[in-house]
């Protein structure tokens, strides 16, 4: 009798370790939260894009033609995201280095063969649409570390095991640099930070960091001179409201414009030409216009309550490669939009930072459903 309940306790405590190690389900809550989020994002584009595009001879004056396509992107990215949440997250491991190796090709393609719009050349063209590598550059960085990081853990607090980290984030960087993509550098810096703190780097390098970085800055303003002018504007926007300044001043105008309760939606005014960008980064200008204050603070809860989520998603993951890349994807969503909102708002100087799931844009909806489809995978190994 002792030996069969011996045998049987062994066989609970087998079945027991198979029905942990086994995947579950993803996390319902963050993916309900990910398509509340993009199906608004989707009205809004129609929303803020309709004047323009009806305006214009490159949509065939179609209304619709901006809403359509990012409907159609939306369509496909949650396809991808919901199949990328199958994929074990010893795949993603896996493909970190060739992740990296191609972003960093795509990168250096830019220069050579890139669309040039206004004084930078971010864009590579697909025929079918443009896509920026420096979208991929970022979620491939935070794969790349999370790998490097779980195989140098005993090393993060030696100057020898973050060398091969600082070498990776300078290479990312100058080929921002050369675009010039600022505001992609400054999200790679932040995320790369964040990333070395969670591995275990010491203190007093981000104090190393922060003073290159404004040696950095230094530099950009002295041979960079649209960057110093950016920053003029930012501080006085209303000195020149028919140059420089105009963007921003239409911005704070759509904002404050909206009041509590806003104008309605689809009764923006701003929409009519008035604000540059409307459809795509400065999209928050225009939910604050036509949803007003407590539309606009609606949004911000519901990308705060995904934000909390993926952390606490992240707390719980059972392995370290899987907490790294989670909390790197979430705070590279916070970082986007903490900045794009601080630039609508004036906050800091004005930089090209979408809003997630709500700017315009295909291959850049399509990365960051993919992003959250990699939370998605990693929260099958979630038990709360």
């Amino acid at each position: 009798m002792q030996y069969a309940g011996t045998q049987i306790g062994r066989g609970v405590v087998r079945e027991r370790e198979n029905t942990l190690s086994r995947p579950g389900r993803i996390d319902l809550p963050f993916a309900a939260l990910t398509l509340l989020l993009l199906t608004m994002g989707v009205v809004m584009v129609l929303s803020a894009s309709y004047a323009r595009a009806y305006y214009s001879a490159a949509t065939g004056h179609n209304a619709a033609y901006y809403f359509l396509r990012q409907l159609g992107f939306a369509a496909a990215g949650t396809a991808l995201m919901f199949a990328l949440s199958r994929l074990p997250m010893g795949f993603y491991r896996r493909m970190s280095f060739p992740a990296l190796a191609v972003s960093l090709a795509l990168l250096a393609l830019v220069p050579v063969i890139g669309v040039a719009e206004g004084d930078a050349r971010r864009w590579i063209d697909l025929g079918f649409t443009t896509f920026q590598p420096s979208e991929t550059a970022k979620i491939s960085l935070i794969l790349y570390f999370s790998a490097l990081i779980c195989t140098q853990r005993e090393k993060m607090a030696t100057f020898r095991g973050l060398l091969p980290f600082a070498l990776v984030l300078a290479l990312v960087i100058g080929l921002l640099v050369l675009e010039p993509h600022f505001s992609a550098a400054v999200i790679i810096i932040a995320i790369g930070g964040v990333m070395l703190f969670l591995g275990g780097a010491r203190l007093y390098w981000f104090a190393a960091v922060g003073l290159t970085a404004l040696a950095g800055l230094a530099v950009i303003m002295l041979f960079f001179p649209y960057a110093s002018g950016r920053i003029a504007t930012w501080l006085d926007p209303f000195a020149n409201t028919s140059g420089d300044g105009y963007q921003i001043v239409q911005s704070l105008y759509s904002i404050g414009s909206g009041g509590l309760f806003g104008l309605g939606l689809g009764q923006g005014r701003q929409t009519y030409m008035y604000l540059p960008e409307e459809h795509n980064d400065f999209i928050f200008a225009v939910c604050c216009e036509e949803l007003g204050f407590a539309g606009a603070i609606a949004i911000l809860l519901l990308f705060a309550a995904l934000i909390v989520r993926g952390y606490l998603l992240a707390l719980h993951m059972r392995d370290r490669f899987s907490f790294l890349v989670t909390a790197g994807i979430t705070t590279l969503l916070a970082i986007q939009i903490i900045l794009n909102v601080a630039v609508v708002t004036n906050l800091v100087p004005c930089t090209g930072i979408s809003l997630p799931f709500f700017s315009y844009g295909g291959t850049a909806l399509l990365i960051q459903l993919a992003e959250m489809g990699v939370v998605l995978s990693a929260s099958r190994n979630v038990r709360m």
